[in-house]
């Protein structure tokens, strides 16, 4: 156990920390958008949902991209969600080394490299539902 006054030791490891936590900032910041994105998806499909029957029908191929926007979204929150964790796993893993005296500089490595794959993964899965939205406005434009 280190001892609570070796006080570079925990400076140290709040320095290193500081780049993680503005990276779940960066995150927190993202998923802010992606959930808009996603409430907007639903107002839209709900508004398309409560039409009559024959005025739906019309609006068929919208509702289609619609969900498939709704899947892609869920999938990038969630994923960019799990990249937030590592995140937090990577500091966390920080401070317990400190602490413990353990060496868990693989672990903080590799929270870290899988933090940055989920993000990637996220944000990849979040450009596939603008595509999504860029041909819906498409096929609406068509429509009118």
């Amino acid at each position: 156990m280190v001892p609570i006054n070796d006080i570079h030791l925990v400076s140290a490891a709040i320095r290193d920390a500081v780049a993680p936590v503005f990276l779940l900032t960066g995150i927190g910041s993202i998923l802010g958008v992606m959930v808009g994105r996603l409430a907007r998806a639903i107002d839209r499909a709900r508004i398309v949902n409560e039409l009559l029957p024959a005025k739906r029908q019309q609006h068929k191929d919208e509702l289609t991209i619609i969900v498939g926007r709704i899947m892609w979204l869920r999938i990038a929150i969630g994923v960019a969600i799990l990249g937030a964790l590592f995140v937090c796993v990577s500091v966390a893993s920080l401070f317990i080394s400190v602490e413990s005296g353990f060496n868990m500089a693989r672990i903080v490595l590799w929270s870290f490299v899988l933090s940055m794959g989920a993000i990637i993964l996220a944000l990849l899965c979040f450009l596939r539902e603008i595509l999504l939205t860029t041909n819906e406005a498409i096929i609406s434009s068509h429509l009118d």
